[in-house]
């Protein structure tokens, strides 16, 4: 391919030293160092600010910012480098792979900078993009290092690209450490690379004002050294003061302790069970065994955060209660640390905190569990790709508790374990789906946060929710069975609505009886017995299944079709009243097609090639 077309006129510096120059890989690398340091002529910043902040590698050399502009469907980013050696590589790729990843590259032959859009093959080897979707608008010095800010569409019906949509998306980096004579030159695998998870489109929501009586309290581990390993989940138990009376939850943050934005990947504070009057205090990882079984039962979230999100704020009309009566006093915060550099003696009092009034909003926030049930019936067979389970809150149960105003769902927490790759909850009337409630293509169970609709989602009594999650179990040889072990499966989307309502759980799961005929079916037409015997476990049934296309799909139509257990829970957990077993699965006669990605508006003709930054000034 040609390298085109585009030359960029960089003003220059006065060149390093040769004592400098030496320590980087000779006098070309350092030319390139100083050339960056300019504005590109003609091309000026967005609008708006850059809202959003994530460092992108462990050691914080690089730091990503970017706004949203829906009007335009264009995201802004803003890439700092603070050690830049020959160049950097940034992009986006389905599950934050090297491999298949849509990318934009700055590198240095040694004579010449240049900017490109690429992308990578399954070798991980380099290609020019020929159609080029990224436009680097500037780049200049700065104090902390070398900053670039380009933009990018949405979708741009290039092949090569990813499409930029709700829900995660990973990005990937890589460090050039030598001069490329090409593009093509360039392996990922040769370099060192990382990615980073993180919510990209944005809600565009105006923040509500605070309460004048507004208080906060931090939720936060004193002083934690972070385990030398690539990750950690750190428990803490605390309590709420005694006599602390109910109130609102309008707001929370996180709080992270400097020089540690980089380890502290997410961060959960839950409040424990009310039938235990005390819970024992506890500040250690999460696995320990010297953690209270105790700490089990702290299960109800409060708040949630994860890496890139900013503060989440309840709307005007609703807060979230706790304190007082009939609510436990104990809260357990977890800590995610996702440290890959395995970084030794660092120390953390990182947490969350929460503003809250003592006024009452006009209705109490609620949280609902949709999905399916923790049981082992509902299993992921083995060495599947995209394997997926539904679960369902059906209409009988919104019929009978949901008050008949509706309910109102404005966030959502999607769940899985190990193998979830896509969740995705849809609300279905009169037999037809209308309304997504949330959904991510590109979900991480790594990578977990309440997060804000775009667009508040009403919920009717007679309406069904419909939860589908979607798994892949290549590197496992048994069966994944639903269950609370981290090994085991879940499928849940923890909705935040108003107002609140008795109904905590609306969620299902395939009859346990029709299982059992689905076992009994296989003996029927394999040499290998399943065990049917009465004490034999589910696990252990499942785990003697010998998975070949007919245990497979069988099981797949099994989930399909069969009557379902449901489970419509008060928050006692007792259900309410009414024949919930052997029910029917709800009739969907019409379902919504996922939307076809727009392309952009035309630009004008869109470059071809290489954007070549020429030298000016000598080499000294």
């Amino acid at each position: 391919m040609q390298a085109s077309s585009r030359q960029c006129r960089w003003a220059s510096l006065p060149s390093p030293s040769a004592r400098e120059a030496a320590s980087m890989y000779g006098t070309a690398v350092a030319i390139f160092l100083v050339i960056l340091v300019a504005v590109l002529q003609g091309l000026a910043p967005p609008e708006h600010p850059l809202p959003y902040r994530i460092p992108l590698d462990p050691e914080g050399n690089l730091e990503l910012s970017w706004n949203v502009s829906y009007g335009q469907e264009v995201v802004h980013f803003q890439l700092l480098v603070r050690r830049l050696e020959a160049g950097v590589l940034f992009g986006m790729s389905d599950r934050g792979e090297l491999v298949d990843a849509d990318l934009v590259v700055l590198w240095t032959d040694g004579d010449t900078a240049y900017f490109a859009d690429a992308w990578s093959d399954q070798k991980g080897q380099v290609h020019l993009d020929p159609q080029q979707d990224y436009q680097l608008l500037w780049a200049q010095k700065t104090p902390e290092g070398l900053s670039l800010l380009f933009k990018r569409p949405f979708g741009t019906c290039d092949p090569k690209d990813y499409l930029i949509e709700d829900g995660t998306v990973h990005l990937v980096y890589g460090i050039l450490e030598k001069p490329f004579q090409s593009l093509e030159a360039i392996n990922t695998s040769d370099l060192k690379t990382g990615l980073q998870r993180v919510q990209l489109l944005k809600p565009d929501i105006p923040i509500p004002a605070m309460p004048s009586d507004t208080r906060t309290m931090e939720i936060r581990a004193p002083n934690v050294l972070i385990p030398g390993q690539e990750t950690t989940y750190w428990c803490y138990i605390t309590e709420l003061p005694h006599g602390f009376s109910r109130h609102h939850i309008v707001m929370y943050e996180p709080i992270i302790t400097e020089g540690n934005e980089a380890l502290v990947h997410h961060m959960e504070v839950f409040q424990c069970a009310l039938e235990f009057e005390t819970v024992p205090h506890f500040n250690g990882p999460c696995d320990s065994k010297m953690k209270p079984e105790r700490l089990n039962h702290c299960r109800h979230v409060l708040a949630a955060w994860a890496l890139g999100a900013k503060a989440f704020y309840y709307p005007e009309e609703a807060g979230l209660p706790f304190g007082g009566t009939g609510s436990s006093r104990f809260l357990r915060l977890e800590v995610h640390y996702h440290n890959p550099l395995k970084i030794q003696g660092r120390h953390d009092s990182s947490g969350i905190r929460l503003y809250y009034t003592a006024t009452p909003r006009r209705f109490n926030a609620g949280i609902m569990e949709l999905g399916l049930v923790y049981t082992p019936v509902m299993a992921i067979p083995p060495r599947e790709t995209a394997f997926v389970l539904t679960g369902y809150c059906t209409d009988k149960c919104t019929q009978l508790a949901l008050p008949s105003s509706g309910i109102h769902i404005f966030a959502s927490q999607l769940h899985t374990h190990l193998t979830g790759r896509k969740v995705v909850t849809v609300l279905a009337r009169d037999g037809r789906e209308a309304e997504i409630v949330n959904r991510d293509n590109h979900y991480s169970p790594h990578f977990q946060e309440i997060r804000m609709l775009k667009k508040i989602v009403s919920v009717h009594p007679g309406d069904v929710l419909i939860t589908s999650c979607t798994y892949n179990t290549e590197d496992r040889e048994l069966a994944t069975v639903g269950g609370f072990g981290i090994l085991e499966e879940m499928c849940v989307n923890y909705v935040h609505y108003y107002p609140q309502t008795q109904l905590e759980l609306c969620k299902s799961a395939v009859d346990a009886g029709f299982l059992q005929k689905y076992f009994h079916l296989l003996n029927r037409f394999n040499s290998e017995d399943v065990c049917t015997c009465p004490q034999a476990s589910v696990p252990q049934q499942f785990a003697s299944v010998p998975w070949n296309s007919f245990s497979r799909r069988v099981l797949e139509a099994l989930y399909g079709f069969v009557p379902i257990s449901v489970h419509c829970n008060k928050s006692s957990a007792v259900r309410f009243q009414g024949e919930w077993e052997l029910q029917p699965l709800p009739k969907i006669i019409s379902t919504l097609e996922e939307p076809t990605p727009q392309c952009p508006a035309s630009r004008g003709p869109s470059p071809t090639g290489l954007t070549v930054v020429s030298i000016s000034g000598g080499k000294g």
